[in-house]
């Protein structure tokens, strides 16, 4: 069975922009950064991308963890 491709940062920004702002729900970013995570972090938290978002209408900033297979770990 072939390996599954790894999630490169473009999937994973795509990924991050599909998420709705936990606290008005909308779609709208005026800010999405991606950024691989350290091999510590990889390890404990079992994420590979790291992505921090500025919601365009109410402002909170969120971060969001993004692992292998392209589920949210977790948004804090």
């Amino acid at each position: 069975m072939p390996s599954k491709p790894e999630l490169t940062r473009s999937r994973a920004e795509l990924i991050a922009r599909s998420h709705a702002c936990v606290r008005c729900k909308e779609y709208s970013y005026r800010k999405v950064a991606v950024r691989a995570v350290s091999e510590t972090h990889r390890r404990e938290l079992g994420v590979r991308w790291e992505a921090t978002l500025i919601c365009g209408v109410c402002g909170l900033e969120q971060l969001l963890g993004i692992d292998d297979e392209g589920d949210i770990a977790y948004v804090g």
